[in-house]
């Protein structure tokens, strides 16, 4: 058989939400026969959403599937979808058609997700089959013409024209077929005499009852019906009702009772006597249900799940002791309950986000499902309050978190994301999950100095390499971003380079005098420091240091007048008449020292 695969693509335009492209992307569909290969191509995904091999290699692109196994595999080197697992359309599907394959192809950069759908269609690879290989019946020579026996169904598991189609009958001398429809399209099938039945001349029958499919080519299966001719039992069982209803909770208790069918036999003694089975074998209803072959009752004897069949139909045969019969069916309806809490799957979530992010950049990408059924499948989500980020719901059970608002890693480095999804049963069940986001860094802060402009002191006379004090800056990023340089702007003072003068660790902020400072020549100066964090591109700011040279005693006062030409000291002439009191001469010194180290004070000395 040749494998081949049908396409449909619905591409949905990228629409623009606050400057991000919505998270639902696009959807397409294949269709492909059960049982291929391992490593057959089931699509080029690239190619039928428009998505480039970079795209699907840089944005991570992989299959997300939920809880439900994963039969299709991505191959992101060539962007074809490849069988896995074996896909067996009976196992995955039973009698459900179509049987389809649900799943998300995920993008992480950016976030976004894709629809996929591959429908599985049928083969021919199951033959017709009858739970049992034959069956028995003891029928009394009196039997009316047209009573009927109830007879096993046969079982494919293949569906449409692959299923089974048809029933035959041989040897057709004293029986035929009777075909009943039921509503989940199988058929009921009954034995009818056509022809009186003679002991005295045929003890024993052999029919074969024949299943046949629809398929290309044809499979049957056949059970051998073997009738012991009995003496006379003239009336069949007759039950009272054609259809039982019956109601049931899915979470009842083993035991409970369904209802109870009754049927009449008019026959008197053992004839009379009516016993009571399931006949539907082949649908494993004696798992679930038992009937009492005696009074009729109907009891649960397994567990029921409205999440697996909302509804069953039991069929009953009544057969008294002459192997005539009757049939009916008992509807069973199961009532559903709030018995499942939502179910909440992580598709796919960032594990940072850059604080410079805009408002409705997804964070992450949630599936929620509950498999009740009304209100108590009805799912409900929010988060927790006080963080910056919001859930929104992008289609049927899909959401999405989303920034709110511009963040900021300096005031919150992170959220812990707490996602509350409550189903709307009475009393309602909630699931909850949390996610941690990182909100990484970007240098949006400049380094600032304690104050803008600083003071410092030195004395004059001061050792080269001597530390004036320090300077220090603060950047409220992270990492790179925040650590600080200090640099000397370029300057000059009185004509030369700053650098001349100071310089600044670029480290710790420490500014050194390079050269011994003289208070004579420079009282103070002025210059800028620039802190530089290391982010890309750099950010910074400056500050001013002003220093003051403090003077130190290191010069002699000198004298100006008299004037002294000479190593001999100075001579001034008094006239003999002079009176006390008398101007001899005047003595001015200076002292270039600054404050109290240039104050004077004068005393005569005798020379010797």
């Amino acid at each position: 058989m040749t494998d081949c695969v049908r396409v449909v693509v619905s591409q949905v335009n990228v629409g623009k939400n606050n400057g991000f492209a919505s998270p639902v992307s696009g959807q397409v569909s294949y269709s492909i026969p059960e049982e291929m290969a391992k490593g057959s191509i089931v699509g080029n995904i690239a190619q039928d959403l428009g998505l480039g091999l970079k795209i699907l290699k840089s944005g991570n692109a992989h299959v997300y599937t939920g809880d439900s196994a994963e039969y299709i595999e991505l191959n992101r080197e060539t962007g074809v979808l490849l069988i896995k697992e074996r896909i067996d359309r009976e196992r995955l599907c039973g009698k459900t058609s179509p049987c389809a394959l649900h799943f998300q192809i995920i993008l992480e950069n950016p976030m976004e997700f894709y629809h996929i759908t591959v429908d599985i269609t049928d083969i021919n690879d199951n033959a017709p089959s009858f739970k049992n290989s034959e069956v028995r019946f003891e029928i009394s020579e009196s039997a009316l013409t047209g009573a009927k026996f109830m007879l096993e169904r046969a079982m494919d598991p293949d569906v449409g024209v692959n299923g089974l189609q048809s029933y035959s009958l041989k040897p057709t001398d004293n029986f035929i077929l009777k075909l009943h429809n039921q509503p989940d399209d199988s058929k009921n099938v009954e034995l009818i005499l056509q022809k009186p039945l003679d002991r005295e001349k045929k003890k024993a029958i052999s029919l074969s009852l024949i299943a046949t499919d629809g398929g290309d080519p044809q499979m049957s299966g056949t059970m051998q019906i073997l009738i012991t001719v009995l003496d006379a039992n003239d009336n069949a069982p007759v039950f009272t009702q054609e259809i039982y209803k019956a109601y049931i909770t899915e979470n009842a208790a083993r035991g409970t009772v369904l209802t109870t069918v009754s049927a009449f036999d008019a026959d008197e003694g053992s004839n009379g006597k009516v016993s009571y089975s399931i006949s539907n074998a082949v649908d494993d209803m004696a798992e679930l249900f038992e009937i009492n072959q005696d009074n009729g009752t109907v009891r649960l004897i397994g567990n029921t799940d409205y999440e697996k069949a909302s509804h069953y139909q039991i069929n009953i045969q009544a057969r008294d002791n002459g192997g005539l019969s009757d049939s009916c069916k008992i509807i069973v309806d199961v009532i559903d309950i709030n018995d499942n809490k939502p179910a909440i799957n992580i598709m796919s979530k960032t594990k940072s986000i850059s604080e410079d992010s805009k408002p409705g950049t997804v964070v992450a990408m949630l599936n929620v499902q509950d498999p009740d059924s009304g209100n108590n499948g009805q799912v409900n989500c929010f988060i927790n309050k006080g963080i910056p980020i919001e859930i929104k719901s992008t289609s049927n059970n899909f959401f999405r978190l989303v920034t709110e608002n511009v963040l900021d890693r300096e005031s919150n480095s992170e959220f812990n994301i707490s996602v509350i999804c409550s189903d709307e049963g009475v009393p309602s069940l909630s699931s909850i999950v949390t996610l941690t986001v990182q909100v990484s860094d970007v240098n949006d802060n400049v380094p600032v100095f304690d104050k803008s402009s600083f003071e410092a002191y030195i004395k004059e006379n001061n050792s080269p390499g001597l530390s004036i004090f320090s300077v220090t800056a603060r950047d409220s990023d992270w990492n790179q971003n925040a650590r600080v340089s200090y640099i000397l702007e370029e300057g000059t003072i009185n004509g030369v380079s700053v650098t001349s003068y100071v310089s600044v660790s670029s480290d710790s902020g420490a500014i050194h005098a390079v050269r011994s400072f003289d208070f004579e020549q420079v009282k103070a100066f002025q210059f800028q420091v620039k802190a530089q964090d290391g982010g890309s591109p750099p950010l910074s700011s400056n500050a001013t240091v002003k220093i003051f040279i403090q003077d130190q005693n290191d010069n002699a006062p000198q004298i100006l007048y008299p004037v002294q030409t000479s190593a001999s000291p100075s001579a001034e002439i008094v006239p003999r008449s002079a009176d006390a009191g008398y101007l001899v001469t005047k003595v001015v010194a200076v002292d270039v020292d600054s404050g109290r180290n240039a104050w004077l004070s004068k005393v005569l000395q005798m020379e010797t």
